[in-house]
């Protein structure tokens, strides 16, 4: 599975509590309709916007990164779309993430190996003596 972090402005005029199951619809949204595996939600909290959005100067940010296959994220825009409450979204595919990731996983196999010819070294020594 592909990871991919989606950053949206809500409008700095909903109350809190609003703003919140707002950030948690995304979340049930990705989860449950996508099928993604929300790994992380950061919630920034209202900000100045760098430009002003209609009437607004701020407004209220959040970032969630989650593991999907890609299909689908269409309906996520349409999600966002049909809301007015978000001012601004965007979807990136974090392929730096991705290479990190790989990258770890393949030092930790490697790293594995060597552990194992080790083991077996010392084992084969003990046989000798």
């Amino acid at each position: 599975m592909r990871i991919y972090e989606t950053m949206f402005i809500i409008k700095p005029d909903v109350p809190e509590e609003e703003r919140n199951k707002l950030v948690e619809g995304v979340k049930k949204f990705l989860e449950e309709r996508l099928g993604a595996q929300v790994e992380n939600v950061d919630r920034w909290g209202i900000r100045k916007l760098a430009y002003k959005i209609g009437k607004y100067f701020e407004g209220d940010y959040t970032v969630l990164y989650f593991r999907s296959n890609g299909q689908g994220l269409e309906q996520l825009e349409n999600y966002f779309k049909v809301h007015p409450d978000f001012m601004r979204w965007q979807t990136f595919r974090r392929e730096d993430l991705e290479k990190k990731e790989r990258k770890a996983a393949r030092a930790k196999k490697e790293t594995e190996g060597s552990n194992q010819e080790v083991q077996q070294e010392g084992a084969s020594e003990e046989k000798v003596e």
